[in-house]
């Protein structure tokens, strides 16, 4: 990892793949990842981690099921929300947006038990850009 100062935009303007992480850096054992994000994503759940996300640009939409129940959180830019470790989530994004995550390194996109993934969803733990 580099040691000089990341231009998240220009990280993002390197690639165009949807629902593709591309690790920029590293805190400690955990990686800053950037992605383009556009339609559904998977329900998916990370057993042993929470997640964070951080919306740049565009609206990202987050379904939960948790204590019984769905409900949808919406972040538009500059939002952040943290999905707790054991909750069952899909992201999702009509307009298409990009998006922040901080996951431990290793983890992997698709979490630890997920729906049947359709073509447009990589299962990573996270490119180089």
């Amino acid at each position: 990892m580099s040691h000089e100062p990341i231009s998240l935009s220009q990280a993002l303007d390197s690639f165009d793949a949807l629902w593709s992480p591309r690790i920029v850096t590293r805190v400690n054992d955990y990686d800053v990842r950037v992605a383009k994000v556009a339609d559904e994503h998977v329900w998916h759940v990370h057993d042993h981690t929470d997640e964070f996300f951080q919306v740049l640009d565009g609206e990202l939409l987050i379904a939960l099921r948790e204590d019984g129940a769905e409900r949808t959180v919406v972040l538009p830019r500059g939002s952040v929300f943290v999905v707790p470790r054991g909750v069952e989530h899909k992201p999702s994004s009509p307009e298409g947006a990009s998006i922040l995550l901080f996951e431990p390194t290793g983890t992997l996109s698709v979490g630890d038990r997920h729906d049947a993934l359709p073509a447009h969803v990589d299962t990573t733990t996270g490119h180089g850009l």
